[in-house]
């Protein structure tokens, strides 16, 4: 299966040493298998630095997971938003995983996780105002060892 990665350079060899920040999911190399979502990516990622150039790698993703730990969100956002709150608060309870797999949220998700985060809101409440692009996946890889074995650089693209 093709994968993408939306960013400001080619990457070759993903390494998740340079993950810049914890995201959703910890801190780890985080793929998608919609080309436009990427292309998204790589423009918000090229806006936040100040770049003119977006890059979306793509990579062949072997689908045999078995020898990994693998998390996957179902489509009930309990467990995922619980998860992704913790995160922010700085547990590494993800490191526990191999790969971690979710739907994405819409761009207001980081204003209702602050929001359930802090106490301001119930998890009801959060749960009603988060909205979830039903076409958009993200796969995190946690564990470099995952990367190495199952993920294989095929080319680069620049997004205009």
């Amino acid at each position: 299966m093709i994968v993408y990665h939306g960013g400001i350079d080619v990457i070759k060899k993903p390494d998740i040493n340079h993950s810049y920040r914890p995201l959703d999911f910890g801190k780890g190399f985080y793929i998608t298998t919609v080309k436009e979502q990427a292309e998204k990516w790589a423009r918000r990622k090229a806006d936040i630095f100040d770049k003119e150039m977006s890059i979306v790698n793509c990579y062949e993703l072997k689908a045999d997971y078995d020898s990994f730990n693998v998390k996957t969100f179902p489509d009930d956002l309990i467990e995922w938003i619980d998860f992704v709150c913790s995160c922010r608060d700085g547990n590494e309870e993800y490191k526990q995983y191999d790969i971690i797999i979710g739907k994405v949220a819409d761009d207001k998700v980081f204003r209702v996780v602050d929001m359930y985060h802090q106490g301001i809101w119930d998890r009801d409440r959060a749960l009603k105002e988060i909205k979830v692009y039903e076409t958009y996946d993200q796969i995190a890889f946690i564990s470099q060892k995952a990367i190495d074995n199952l993920l294989s650089y095929s080319s680069s693209y620049e997004v205009k």
